[in-house]
């Protein structure tokens, strides 16, 4: 059976009535209808009837509980000592697979408000301790300091009317951060290899996520710092989806217009790229997600570059953008991508579509604490896929229910 013929089955028998609001008001209420609902569309590969009421328990145990949402303080909200004992075992010794929930979350989503871009961001965890898996010194990208604790890259699903995660890869850097966890040569079933780059975690994840949903192409955003690398590149032109990701400004690259400045002069910096061509600079007008109703001016440039590479069948054209909030300083963004659709891209179609990465980080800025995505306590990798699975299905129903979208029955 489907994931669609699941929804819709779901969709055309389920009850209506019964529902317990746990939050405050309509708005409580209507939250945990999403839940109820989401989850009852989005469970079906969990074979047990009392796997998906665990499941739905977790889910809306994350929405009600203040605070941490660790399982003691979940199991309080629902019935106390006897309930920790099951939900733990349900998230940490349970051995039901998280993929096909994710699956089925991103073509519940993709039915309900179809598809924009897909947007990898990392999120940084903050742990002390030794035995979580994954834990040591990290650096944060996004903040641009050191801190102690896990690294994860998150691959968001955003459209018209949603901002949500769907996807996770936890960084491990290398075997001693692996070893902390109990019998850590059989965690490793989400697919991380201890011991792989930073880049190459991020892009394994965004590509095994996109894969498994089976949706048509859209373009992958990765507002991760400096992955516009050619390794990355090539490897998304290999899986044939369009990728616009952030470049290094000192990355090395060819421009290939000859009516423009660095053409026959080698590889140039990209920032000295964008410099060359300041003159060429339009400006272009974006609505800030993280200021809902301003708008706001930047000056863009796009240049048609080339990375250089060994092999001349790899030499790919792709464009380079960069953005200036301060016309007299170096561009303040640099992205470099390969989408060649829809035609033509202009400067202002893609800066527009980088603003994706700012609607993530709006919403993940007061969404992330209120669903507990960080608040996994355990040691294992497993339990921490399945508690950001099932935080990323509360964070859904969260999102879903305050756009004001139909859940549920609604759809059909």
């Amino acid at each position: 059976m489907t994931t669609s013929t699941i929804h819709r089955s779901h969709l055309a028998t389920r009850p209506r009535g019964g529902r317990t609001g746990l939050g405050r008001a309509d708005g409580g209420h209507r939250v945990h209808e999403a839940a109820e609902d989401l989850c009852g569309a989005v469970f079906g590969s969990l074979r047990r009837r009392d796997q998906r009421e665990k499941g739905l328990q977790y889910v809306r145990g994350l929405l009600a509980t203040p605070g941490r949402k660790s399982i003691r303080n979940i199991a309080q909200q629902i019935g106390g000592p006897a309930a920790e004992q099951s939900l733990h075992h349900f998230i940490a010794g349970s051995t039901w697979d998280w993929q096909p929930i994710r699956t089925a979350l991103s073509q519940y989503l993709e039915q309900s408000s179809p598809l924009t871009a897909w947007v990898a961001q990392p999120m940084a965890i903050p742990k002390g301790g030794e035995h979580s898996v994954g834990v040591g010194r990290q650096y944060d990208p996004h903040r641009g300091q050191m801190f102690r604790g896990q690294q994860a890259f998150g691959i968001w699903f955003t459209s018209a009317d949603v901002v949500t995660p769907v996807g996770w890869r936890l960084y491990l850097p290398d075997d001693e951060g692996a070893a902390g966890a109990a019998g850590a040569t059989a965690e490793f079933e989400g697919g991380e290899r201890s011991g792989e780059t930073y880049e190459e975690c991020a892009v394994t994840g965004v590509l095994d996520a996109v894969r498994e949903v089976g949706v048509p192409a859209r373009p992958v955003l990765l507002d991760i710092q400096n992955i516009g690398t050619r390794s990355t590149m090539n490897r998304f032109a290999d899986a044939r989806l369009p990728v616009l990701a952030r470049i290094s400004p000192a990355a090395r690259l060819l421009v290939t217009d000859p009516a423009l400045p660095g053409h026959g002069a080698g590889t140039l910096a990209a920032r000295d790229v964008l410099q060359n061509v300041r003159a060429l600079r339009t400006v272009v007008e974006w609505a800030d997600p993280l200021y809902p109703g301003q708008r706001r001016t930047s000056l863009v440039a796009a240049v048609r570059v080339m990375m250089p590479d060994p092999s001349p069948a790899r030499r790919r054209h792709l464009t380079l953008l960069g953005e200036w909030t301060d016309a007299r300083s170096l561009p303040s963004q640099l992205w470099v991508t390969d989408l060649a659709r829809p035609v033509p891209v202009t400067p202002a179609v893609l800066l527009r579509m980088t603003k994706q990465a700012r609607r993530v980080s709006a919403s993940s800025a007061h969404s992330v604490q209120e669903v507990g995505l960080r608040d996994f306590a355990g040691r294992s990798l497993q339990g921490w896929h399945r508690h950001v699975t099932m935080a990323s299905v509360a964070h859904a129903a969260r999102c879903l229910s305050e756009t004001g979208m139909p859940v549920g029955r609604d759809l059909v």
